[in-house]
């Protein structure tokens, strides 16, 4: 195969570099095109057909319904790794050997306690104001309670930095939560694993003791290993180019999780649970909603099924799905909008339409089952994303800044007004 791209412009040839990566895609370097061209540039609206860098971190194919993280298959990783081992894999680059792991989790933990002044800024959130807002807001905040610059060439300064978030943004997490339902706000317990440790501080009441669910554990961790990091899409790409002038990890942070936002990435999961809800005020027929997502003249959409990345199946969709039933069956919630989901998800998997056309019940459809089963508020789903997405997130800041790449700076096309002469007011 030639290594060579050959672009003809009005009849002069240019040619540019293939990459190939370790997995055999092939890319088009085209980071001369418009000097050799004198300002040609291509346009790529959502950078769809764009790689912005190259990775070491997540590989990723669609057609296959194939997802690893730095070579394992996230079904393995799921299946017998950790969240904090998965997290250790993504930044650092390997599994982390037993005397690794109990370094990290108790370097995480000591640095698990967040400023009490950080408490007056959450005070000054009223209880309606959406928790991914106030998520954002934190997480930049910390900036001031930690304002010395991370010299990025020192691993020590590195290392503490990445385990200060991770132990300061579950706390954030359960404190968004808490100050939403009035409730007091819960620092960790040493004693306990990573996930349990989040489970208690958002879900322990002031007047009893608080109990472990060793399913509920599991179904989390397993969620938070799903989401903990997907390529580069939309709130991985803000970090990265946040991170390319230089800011911070904390600050390059928080525009990922204002990016995660919006319904269109992380609010999809609680996009499925307003759409069961509308339907449950319907009247719950799930046949009906069926043929109103088939039909093309029907502006409704059936949101959690299909993936606009995975054109066969989502791999976390598979794996997720078995926990979902767990979690539904050992804590035997009777709740309608569960009960449309499963008759959802039950007429989908045998309709000829959505089978032929591949358009299974992905990972944020039963995350967000899950999620409402556990409990946690509608408006909590997208920050449990982001609590899943942390390391990916801190991996894809630190190897853009290890690898010196340069600051982001997208083109356009220009398509507005010429040159024209101002007017005076007078004459407008």
């Amino acid at each position: 195969m030639s290594k060579i791209a050959n672009l003809e412009i009005d009849g002069k040839k240019y040619e540019f570099p293939l990459v190939v990566g370790t997995e055999n895609e092939i890319a088009v370097d085209i980071s001369s095109l418009r000097s050799s061209t004198k300002g040609i540039i291509t346009i790529d609206p959502g950078y769809k057909n764009t790689g912005s860098c190259e990775s070491a971190i997540t590989f990723l194919d669609g057609e296959k319904g194939i997802l690893r993280y730095r070579g394992y298959s996230i079904e393995e990783l799921a299946e017998k790794a950790d969240f904090l081992e998965v997290a250790y894999l993504l930044i650092f680059g390997e599994l982390p050997n037993q005397e690794e792991l109990e370094k990290f989790h108790a370097d995480i933990k000591s640095h698990s306690v967040v400023d009490d002044d950080v408490k007056k800024i959450l005070d000054a959130f009223p209880k309606s104001a959406h928790p991914m807002g106030v998520l954002s807001s934190l997480t930049s905040a910390l900036t001031a309670f930690n304002p010395s610059s991370v010299d990025v060439n020192s691993e020590e300064q590195m290392y503490n930095a990445i385990v200060r978030i991770l132990g300061k943004f579950p706390v954030l997490v359960a404190w968004t939560m808490r100050k939403k339902h009035g409730l007091p706000l819960e620092y960790g317990d040493d004693s306990l694993g990573y996930v349990e440790n989040v489970l208690k501080m958002m879900f322990k009441s002031p007047n009893k003791e608080y109990e472990q669910n060793p399913i509920l554990i599991d179904a989390l961790d397993k969620l938070l290993i799903l989401h903990a990091d997907h390529e580069q899409n939309c709130s991985t790409s803000t970090v990265r180019i946040t991170g390319s002038s230089h800011a911070g990890l904390f600050v390059s942070l928080s525009a990922g999780i204002s990016a995660l936002w919006g319904p269109l990435h992380g609010g999809a999961n609680q996009a499925v649970l307003e759409m069961l809800e509308a339907i449950k005020e319907d009247g719950g027929d799930t046949k009906k909603y069926m043929a109103k997502a088939k039909d093309k003249n029907d502006p409704f959409r059936l949101m959690g099924f299909g993936h606009r990345v995975y054109k066969n199946f989502d791999p976390r969709a598979k794996i997720i799905k078995k926990a979902a039933d767990e979690v539904l069956g050992d804590l035997g919630v009777e709740d309608p909008i569960l009960d449309i989901a499963k008759g959802l998800e039950k007429e989908a998997l045998e309709d000829k339409y959505f089978v032929d056309r591949k358009l299974y019940p992905n990972v944020d459809f039963y995350s967000g089952i899950i999620y409402r089963a556990m409990g946690i508020p509608t408006d909590m789903f997208t920050v449990m994303f982001a609590l899943g997405r942390l390391p990916g997130w801190i991996a894809q800041w630190r190897e853009m800044r290890l690898r010196k790449e340069p600051i982001g700076r997208p083109r356009q096309l220009y398509v507005g007004e010429t040159q024209r002469s101002f007017k005076s007011i007078n004459k407008r």
